[in-house]
């Protein structure tokens, strides 16, 4: 049984002064009132490690719950992802909603219609004695209407100059009410209801929801707090794009701008150097070599509001070249589900919406089985140095990392085109890593539509 450590935690911050906590504030202000379930999950994968698998739990079985989930984790793991991520599992807000599974009207409850507490605590026993990590989607920004918090605790929201409790600023989002960070009592709160999953469901992270309008000394409390319940590695994911969010202690920010630039190359024929103009925007100001953003092609959002991969990247061919270059181009891959069946059909995420699993292509699947692979067994993939020779047509980057090196090569048009191979390239030794075969490199490669090679050197 663990004992929570986050009190030291918290006076360590304190006196090295990273949290900007006012002086003032109580110390021992949380106080976890939780008995750790489950045993510490010894192969949690590193962050360099992870191959993240986005569950959308009404659509990924006919059920649409977490036993249905549970069901299929060998298709996860077998995929090769080690960390499971489910999009939010607690009951919906009905005041004013939209059937947002982002609406949170309760932080410590188990939607009914996904199934129980008992069911997510098996769920996450199953998948780590399938040695694969599980993830909650935390909404903290905001929370439904008919959340207990607004009757309870008013004071607790933003509210305008007559007293009424406000939608997020400059948003859309008139389902859910603003959270106001400038109170303690909330946030002590907040991060109680973290708390309470890692203690009572035994989760390994979150995935944390428009991270960006949160302000950074809550996610530095937060994250904290969140990796000194358990003694294990825990993963956590910004849903954002600030620097500081590495300051605060997660492992991954988001690539937005990636996957827009994945759309203008795709869909309005930009030169391919916008991808690796893209992967320079997303890494700068970030001088820590060992941060990485975490990269798709596809999500809840993109799905359901631009298309699928086959819509927005021309087919299964170009679908496929898009996911490599995003895989590999000094990220971590995530992959929504359906995706790797080539799921062409959008997916309504708020509504009950499942996926047609009859239908899966499962010659895609293997590919993307390979690619995932490689990943996993190349240090120069998951943590090396990036150097981009991109070209209009094709997305081009080498990954190295000690003695081997990584050159991918892929042509993001659906047509023919020739790639001229880097003089410093040529000489080096490849081999076809994804099949074993050894290559040699010329002046010049050859690409079919959406052809993409990836080739591995010792030197």
């Amino acid at each position: 049984m663990y004992k929570s450590i986050h009190k030291i935690l918290w006076i360590v911050l304190m006196i090295i002064g990273i949290s900007s906590c006012n002086s003032n504030d109580d110390e021992t202000r949380v106080n976890f009132d939780y008995t750790q379930y489950g045993s510490t999950f010894t192969n949690m994968p590193d962050k360099k490690d992870a191959i993240i698998y986005q569950v959308n739990i009404r659509a990924f079985s006919n059920e649409g719950t977490l036993n249905g989930v549970r069901a299929k984790l060998s298709h996860i793991k077998e995929l090769g992802a080690n960390v499971v991520y489910l999009m939010p599992i607690y009951p919906i807000g009905e005041l004013n909603g939209v059937g947002s599974p982002y609406a949170v009207k309760n932080y410590k409850e188990v939607n009914p219609n996904f199934g129980t507490l008992d069911d997510l605590k098996t769920l996450v026993e199953e998948a780590h004695s399938m040695d694969m990590a599980v993830i909650l989607d935390w909404v903290a920004n905001h929370t439904a209407w008919d959340n207990p918090w607004i009757s309870q605790h008013p004071d607790w929201y933003m509210q305008d100059e007559s007293g009424n409790i406000v939608s997020p600023p400059n948003t859309v989002y008139t389902d859910v009410a603003q959270l106001d960070f400038n109170n303690q009592e909330m946030k002590d709160a907040m991060i109680d209801a973290m708390a309470y999953w890692v203690y009572n469901a035994n989760v390994d992270g979150f995935r944390c929801d428009y991270a960006d309008a949160v302000p950074q000394n809550f996610w530095t409390e937060a994250v904290t707090a969140v990796r000194g319940i358990k003694n294990q590695n825990m993963l956590m994911l910004a849903e954002g794009t600030d620097k500081s969010h590495f300051d605060a202690g997660f492992d991954y920010t988001f690539g937005f701008n990636f996957f827009s630039a994945l759309e203008y190359v795709f869909g309005d024929g930009e030169p391919a150097t916008r991808l690796q103009d893209s992967n320079t925007t997303e890494y700068e100001g970030n001088y820590n070599e060992a941060n990485r953003v975490v990269r798709y092609t596809t999500n809840h959002d993109v799905n359901l509001s631009d298309g699928t991969p086959y819509e927005l990247f021309n087919g299964k061919e170009g679908s496929m070249a898009a996911f490599v270059v995003a895989a590999y181009m000094k990220s971590v891959p995530m992959i929504y589900n359906g995706q790797e069946v080539g799921y062409n059909q959008r997916i309504d995420y708020f509504n009950d919406d499942p996926i047609d699993w009859s239908s899966a292509d499962n010659d895609l699947y293997e590919t993307y089985k390979s690619v995932i692979n490689f990943r996993k067994s190349s240090m120069a993939i998951k943590v090396g140095s990036y150097n981009g020779y991109s070209t209009t047509n094709v997305a081009a980057f080498t990954m190295t990392y000690n003695n081997e090196t990584v050159l991918v090569i892929a042509n993001l048009r659906g047509t023919n085109t020739t790639y001229l191979i880097p003089e410093h390239l040529k000489t080096n030794s490849w081999t076809n890593a994804l099949n074993g075969g050894s290559f040699s490199t010329t002046n010049q490669v050859q690409l079919a539509p959406y052809e993409y090679i990836i080739l591995q050197s010792n030197n």
